[in-house]
């Protein structure tokens, strides 16, 4: 096979439609054995392409975005800033009869960094049931005693470490950092409401109201770009604005991808193909490439490479719906810089024989407002009610074969009527918590949305409908697993084909329960591991650095 750009002596970071020819080096050319192409510079994406370079390969990065020169990225304040943006891919759902016939933004990172370098840094791994489920099917390497470990090689934790937590790691993660005071209030509110407060929700149990963990270090993001990739950037060749269409395949196995628009495509060449850009974007390039639903790619004008059914499905989401305050006897600080204005959150069982949690409301410092509610007059804070154990399922499918055809996206949000049915259990308890004194009385807290003369359980279920948005942890749709409907095999390649594997959120058989990117790099570890295992021997990594923090992150297992 021809051999993919590549370096291992000088920076080679270029925009795909700079770079001289694709196919060979933009710089040095390597005299590695094995080349790999990666592509997403997201949180996954950025793991795998470090794991790869120290194993040897000659490794190029692929990035449809382009560098993190937005200062609104590493500064929490500023997240607003980023949604709609040039760094969001800004995808929409169609309109959903769950929410009202209401479409959802979908913000995602189009950026070195991906999705980490647009979302609120919160550290959740998840409960230890859901990789065991997981493991059910898809063998120990996923069970919760196989991902533990990697999760605390992982960690910085501020309080340190112990039997379930790290210390020494590549990523801060940070839960010892002053709170803003209405922030401090809502976790009084939630104790006097009768929550118990959870001083570690990534110890012994997520139950409670806590204190977010987030990857923020002298009051600025941290990423996997940031820990993993930039420090050895001149290791590897790195193209931004380099938009994949598609894998190619010739005799059963991936050899490359294409690059560009119809009638403008480039062709790149490696041993190994490895999709990392996520729920969204890695099932669009294999049905763009011919795998998937053989009978949908012919309805969107595509040839069937390789008939895989799986290629889209599974598609679920973590939602919310938000419960608005205003602070009528003082005001509600305005967003610091260094400071998120998201700070805290609990998870709560909104049935009482459910062995984990099923909701987790987050709370915000400003007005989180869904499209079409009224906006209010003073310093307005929100608690967003917001379920993690979706079972509402949805699919993505494209409108036709080229990078201009948008996808059509469709959640499945609250088709499920259990879905509704925690959601309003989670809506009634942040507005119960609104109510308490230490807002109610301490901040004059006067609830506006949904608003106090909403009141029967069909307007809230209404309101949830019309409100609902999205927390932006899609997964599932290049589903992991043994059977028929899967998309990868319990070492994440692609089922039937030689060469190329899917490593991002997109394998998740179910969501975790919480934030997902936590459990997205620890993917990363895992399918970099995988490739190196199957590499064989003379592939040993190599440690760089200590602790990732200056040299570069030390190499997981």
């Amino acid at each position: 096979m021809t051999s993919s750009p590549a370096s291992t002596s000088a920076s080679t970071s270029a925009r795909a439609d700079e770079s001289p020819t694709l196919g060979t080096s933009p710089s040095a050319t390597s005299t590695s054995e094995t080349t790999a192409l990666v592509v997403g510079a997201g949180s996954a994406g950025c793991v795998v392409a470090r794991r790869l370079v120290d194993a040897g390969v000659a490794v190029t990065l692929l990035e449809a975005g382009g560098e993190d020169h937005n200062p609104a990225i590493h500064d929490l304040s500023r997240m607003g800033e980023l949604w709609h943006g040039p760094e969001d891919w800004n995808y929409y759902t169609v309109g959903m009869e769950g929410t009202a016939d209401q479409p959802m933004h979908l913000p995602r990172g189009k950026v070195l960094g991906g999705s980490h370098a647009l979302n609120a840094t919160i550290w959740v791994r998840g409960a230890p049931s859901d990789f065991d489920g997981w493991a059910v099917d898809c063998g120990p390497d996923w069970s919760w005693e196989s991902v533990l470990p990697i999760y605390r090689e992982l960690e910085d934790f501020s309080s340190g470490a112990d039997e379930l937590r790290g210390s020494g790691g590549p990523l801060t993660v940070d839960g010892d950092y002053p709170l803003e005071p209405i922030h401090q209030a809502i976790v009084d509110a939630a104790v006097e409401s009768g929550v118990a407060y959870n001083p570690d929700y990534n110890g012994e149990t997520l139950d409670g109201v806590s204190q977010q963990q987030v990857t923020i270090r002298d009051g600025e993001r941290v990423n996997t770009w940031k820990t993993h990739l930039k420090p050895v950037r001149d290791r590897l060749s790195i193209l931004t604005e380099a938009h994949v269409h598609s894998v190619i395949v010739e005799d059963g196995s991936a050899v490359g991808v294409r690059l560009g628009r119809t009638g403008d495509e480039r062709e790149l060449r490696a041993d190994q193909v490895i999709l990392c850009a996520g729920a969204l974007d890695s099932p669009q390039i294999l049905l763009r490439s011919g795998i998937g639903p053989a009978e949908e790619l012919r309805e969107a004008g595509v040839d069937v490479v390789h008939d895989l059914p799986g290629v889209g499905k599974n598609l679920h989401d973590h939602l919310l719906a938000p419960v608005i305050g205003v602070s009528m006897s003082r005001d509600v600080d305005p967003p610091k810089p260094g400071v998120s204005v998201t700070q805290t959150h609990l998870f709560a069982r909104s049935r009482p024989d459910l062995t984990v949690p099923d909701t987790q409301p987050i709370f915000f410092a400003v007005p989180m407002y869904s499209p079409g509610m009224e906006e209010v007059e003073g310093t307005a804070f929100t608690l967003h009610s917001g379920i993690v154990s979706p079972r509402s399922r949805g699919e993505i499918t494209l409108s036709g074969p080229g990078l201009e055809d948008p996808a059509r996206i469709d959640l499945g949000a609250l088709a499920d009527p259990g879905d509704v049915e925690a959601l309003l259990f989670s809506l009634k308890q942040c507005r119960d918590i609104l109510a308490q004194p230490a807002l109610a009385d301490e901040w004059g807290a006067v609830e506006v949305h949904p608003g106090p003369e909403v009141t029967e359980e069909d307007e809230l279920i209404d309101y949830i409908r019309r409100y609902a948005v999205t927390y932006h942890h899609q997964v599932g749709t290049c589903r992991m697993g043994v059977d028929d409907g899967a998309v990868v095999d319990p070492r994440l390649r692609v089922r039937g084909l030689d060469g190329l594997r899917v490593i991002d959120a997109s394998i998740m058989p179910t969501i975790t329960t919480g934030n997902t990117n936590a459990p997205t790099i620890m993917i990363g570890e895992k399918g970099a591991r995988f490739i190196r295992e199957d590499l064989g021997p003379g592939r040993t990594a190599e440690r760089v650095g200590s602790a990732g923090r200056s040299e570069g992150v030390a190499p997981a297992g």
